[in-house]
């Protein structure tokens, strides 16, 4: 009986059940769109390229491995965790004689991939260029279209798009920068690949001793592309290989297995993938309960007068809940599976969005399993259940005749476990921001940030109808200022707190969650700039717009008269252990004269190549101090043991570790240096200085300033990746205010036609409606701002050191502005709409 009461309700008052069906949707796709993310990270395929015609590949081991073994009880329990690295590790080049000797290889065929970028002007958008021996090219296999094979060490093959991109031909000229000094090639061929090219990277071909030349490792390979021999299939194959490498740490990979050691940037894209899929997905749902619960609690609340009719004429308080939640069920359930399509092509669009902005590459294979819709469905379901039977028990438990008295009058104090559970959700917030505050990791910190927006705005919600009175109360005398309709306002925020807190929530939700996402990537990217900025000695930095400053540039910027130093910095991250930190490599000789890190405790004074200086987190961390030894895994998982020769403070602007240039170069994908600190003497100048490096190609000088500007264009960049990534909350957020607001006011028709009986004007309401909105704008915008401030304070605390978030005045004054739209929006227009009814109708309708 209570399910077709529950059907006709709904099919009755759809109005009225409108808002909380549109919560849900909206709720529902984002978890679609969070969770599609998540599972790409976990099982999305990774194309392979280069590797089409090549059944198996071996690789190096690109992970560092850690093994503990513990006992309990007289039990042992042994754990192995890995961990990937951040350059490529490399094989040694006898690997190749030891798989050719494996019954059933038809052919072993070493690979050679670096980095060699074409300095070249072409139209289009560039895409990642390396060099390979032309002996690879069958891996694809390439085949040449025009000209010939490169032939001895200054001719090069290119890949038809390329060709095409920047108008070569065989003959023509080009000059390539790839491990080391550039050097110009003639072009000997154009080769082509399957199906038209390679959608993700450019392919230069070199003679095999040139090849082997600009890779700079010497006896060693890239990977290894195996084909069996006739009547033998690749798994059996891969088998073989296998047992024959046990024991040498490499890995055997075919079918999808084969693009992850293609593209190592797929494979970290895919974790941070899951990390943001996470992350976005928990926010998501917890601010989509926030939402739910409060948007159910205020339709409820609207139907008190149905509700308490229902209890008077002998409905238990069973057959009522059993009536609020299968209504819910109905809403819920058509609401997820709307909501759920809707997510696959929000997924999508979010998924190009991240492609278009390099955060995940373009061969990382989108998934759309059923897994996220139902999770969205179920979702919706158990929080429109949920959310119905909270908000429904206290009319489902009270009297009848109380019940229809709290129809009329909403009741003058929440009920005591709203309170008691708005304290903890409070306390828990506070502690949230001290546990934030004493978080000095990026990772750690950043999924607790938003927690706590979230808590907090949780206990604004549970306490929001104490809030609004409280508020009331200090503005009451301001409002009376504004005339009758300030009068209205005021008796209305004094007399239906619970009501005018419904639409405090998403306000202060939508202020505190913005600010916190658009303020936490200045607040850290300004310490690390000051950091930078006071760090640095030198006058100059030589940048470059390729790949990278080489080595021959850095040697002839030293001896320029009027030099005194000349720093090359190459950026990196090793493991210690298991844990990542950034690294940097930086040249020993002249090094106090352009940079000053902020030593603590030991000297840079004989920083030498058995040498490391950390940061005071890093130390902190791993307990080291001046003379210590520190053993870690170098960005291509080659392990190595250092000794601490001082300890910094200045960790945000030059990572944790720094190490001797020359042993970082030696184990990164990209040895070039990123920009070279240039120390002069007074007087040397910047024509001086570009003229001394005019002979290499995108090299520039730029002052400090100018070097500190750019900085600021990257933090930037990752400012945009932030608000990107939560930008769908946010969006979620701002219609959870529309709806919120618009529900609230769409059902006050009768109360504006007491008004207009009673001598009210048309404008008058409007006025006060406007005059309402303003007032609760500035409830939330107090609250939302309040939140965000604490928990920027106590981030910036945590990571920096000191209490001093980043506020943007113009960006802040932006994100009121456009909270204040919608506020007013929401409340103006079902206003104008509800006033539209004569008063005499609405009086005389049941």
């Amino acid at each position: 009986m209570m399910l077709r009461y529950a059907l006709q309700t709904v099919r009755d008052r759809k109005a009225g059940f409108l808002g909380a069906f549109v919560a849900l949707l909206c709720a529902a796709a984002l978890i679609t769109a969070c969770g599609t993310l998540l599972e790409t990270g976990l099982r999305g395929k990774i194309g392979t390229e280069r590797y089409a015609a090549t059944p198996v590949v071996v690789s190096a081991d690109q992970s560092v491995h850690q093994t503990t073994v513990t006992e309990k009880k007289g039990k042992t329990k042994t754990k192995h965790k890995a961990k990937p690295v951040a350059e490529r590790a490399w094989l040694p080049a006898s690997t190749v004689d030891t798989v050719r000797s494996v019954p059933g290889v038809e052919r072993a065929v070493p690979e050679l991939s670096f980095q060699a970028v074409p300095l070249v002007k072409a139209p289009g958008a560039a895409k990642p260029s390396y060099g390979h021996a032309w002996s690879s090219a069958a891996l694809t296999p390439f085949t040449m279209t025009d000209g010939r094979a490169p032939q001895g060490g200054g001719e090069v093959v290119v890949d038809r798009e390329l060709a095409a991109r920047a108008g070569l031909k065989p003959g023509a000229r080009l000059t390539v920068q790839a491990t080391g000094e550039p050097k110009t090639y003639t072009v000997s061929g154009i080769a082509q690949a399957p199906l038209g090219g390679l959608a993700r990277q450019s392919v230069l071909f070199f003679g095999d001793a040139e090849a082997q030349r600009m890779a700079a490792r010497d006896g060693q390979v890239t990977a290894i592309g195996v084909v069996p021999a006739p009547g033998v299939g690749p798994g059996e194959l891969a088998g073989r290989v296998r047992q024959a490498l046990t024991g040498t740490g490499a890995q055997i990979s075919l079918g999808d297995e084969r693009g992850p050691v293609e593209f190592l940037d797929a494979v970290g894209a895919r974790i941070k993938l899951v990390s943001m899929g996470g992350a976005m997905g928990g926010t998501s749902l917890l601010v989509a309960i926030l939402v739910v619960v409060g948007t159910f609690a205020l339709s409820v609340q609207q139907r008190y007068r149905e509700l308490a009719l229902l209890r008077a004429i002998a409905a238990t308080p069973r057959q009522l809940r059993s009536m609020i939640g299968r209504e819910a069920l109905v809403v819920g359930l058509a609401a997820g599976v709307a909501g759920a399509l809707a997510g696959l092509p929000l997924a999508a669009w979010l998924h190009g969005r991240f492609v278009e902005s390099g955060v995940v590459p373009a061969n990382l294979e989108r998934t759309a399993g059923i897994f996220p819709m139902f999770a969205a469905v179920g979702a919706s379901l158990l929080g429109a259940w949920t959310a119905a039977r909270i908000t429904g028990r206290r009319i489902a438990r009270i009297r009848p005749a109380e019940a229809l008295a709290e129809a009329a009058v909403e009741r003058g104090r929440p009920a005591w476990i709203r309170i008691a559970t708005g304290v903890l959700l409070l306390a828990g917030g506070a502690v949230l921001v001290a546990v934030l505050s004493a978080l000095r990791t990026e990772p750690a910190s950043t999924p607790v940030t938003f927690l706590a927006v979230v808590v907090l705005a949780g206990a604004v919600s549970l306490l929001g109808p104490l809030l609004v009175r409280g508020a009331t109360a200090l503005l009451a005398g301001p409002l009376r200022l504004v005339g009758p309709g300030g009068h209205l306002a005021t008796a209305n925020l004094r007399g239906n707190a619970t009501r005018m807190a419904s639409a405090v929530t998403p306000l202060a939700l939508l202020i505190g969650m913005t600010c916190t996402v658009l303020f936490i990537t200045p607040t850290l990217g300004n310490a690390a700039r000051a950091q930078a900025r006071d760090g640095v000695r030198a006058g100059w930095v030589l940048a470059a717009q390729g790949p990278g400053v080489s080595g021959g540039a850095a040697e002839r910027i030293r001896r320029t008269p009027g030099v005194t130093a000349a720093t090359e910095i190459v950026h990196t991250s090793v493991r210690v252990g298991l844990t990542k930190y950034g690294a940097q490599g930086v040249n020993p000789a002249g090094l106090t004269r352009t940079w000053n890190p902020g030593v603590t405790s030991g000297s840079l004074e004989g920083f030498g190549e058995k040498n490391v200086a950390v940061s005071e987190l890093a130390a902190d961390q791993l307990g080291l101090k001046p003379g210590s030894p520190l053993k870690l895994a170098l960005g291509d998982g080659t392990p190595v043991t250092l000794t601490v020769s001082a300890v910094y403070a200045r960790g945000l602007g030059f990572g944790d570790l720094t190490l001797p240039h020359h042993l970082v170069a030696a184990h990164v994908d990209n040895p070039l240096a990123s920009s070279v600190l240039v120390a002069a003497e007074p007087g040397t100048g910047r024509e001086q200085l570009a003229a001394a490096v005019r002979e290499f190609p995108g090299v520039g000088v730029l002052s400090a300033r100018d070097a500190d500007e750019a900085r600021a264009e990257h933090q930037q960049d990752g400012a945009e990746i932030n608000l990107l990534a939560m930008g769908l909350v946010l969006a979620f957020t701002a219609i959870a205010v529309v709806n919120t607001l618009a529900m609230s006011t769409a059902e006050r028709f009768r109360e504006f036609a007491m008004l207009r009986l009673a001598g009210a004007k048309r404008r008058q309401v409007l006025r006060m409606l406007r005059t309402e909105a303003l007032a609760v704008l500035l409830i939330g915008a107090v609250l939302g701002s309040g939140i965000s401030l604490a928990v920027l304070t106590a981030f910036s605390v945590g990571m920096t050191g000191a209490a001093a978030p980043a506020v943007l005045p113009v960006v802040y004054v932006a994100v009121l502005g456009v909270a204040g739209l919608l506020a007013l929006a929401a409340t103006a227009l079902p206003g104008r709409v509800a006033l539209r009814v004569r008063p005499v109708e609405v009086a005389t309708s049941r």
